[in-house]
């Protein structure tokens, strides 16, 4: 429990609200065994704009500690791996 805690304090200090949200997103839907995203898809689960998601994506697999975030691929909207670190 103290795990989760910090790591969702520690989310709350690293990003602003969108990038927060999709990093919640996405793990969750790692845990799920879900590795490819496309922007579109998490822009309307999330309520955000396609390109919202495609700019704070980007900056996420720049910032991001525990994920490794890799553009994909592009057909109708780009798509995202994620994983882990370390994986």
């Amino acid at each position: 429990m103290d795990r989760e805690m910090s790591t969702a304090s520690r989310i709350r200090e690293s990003y602003n609200e969108s990038q927060e949200r999709i990093v919640l997103y996405l793990r969750t839907a790692l845990c799920k065994g879900k590795f490819y995203f496309k922007s579109k898809y998490i822009a309307r689960d999330l309520g955000l704009s396609s390109k919202e998601v495609g700019t704070n994506m980007a900056i996420l697999a720049e910032i991001c500690d525990d994920l490794t975030i890799v553009r994909w691929s592009y057909s109708n909207s780009t798509t995202w791996m994620v994983q882990p670190k370390g994986t």
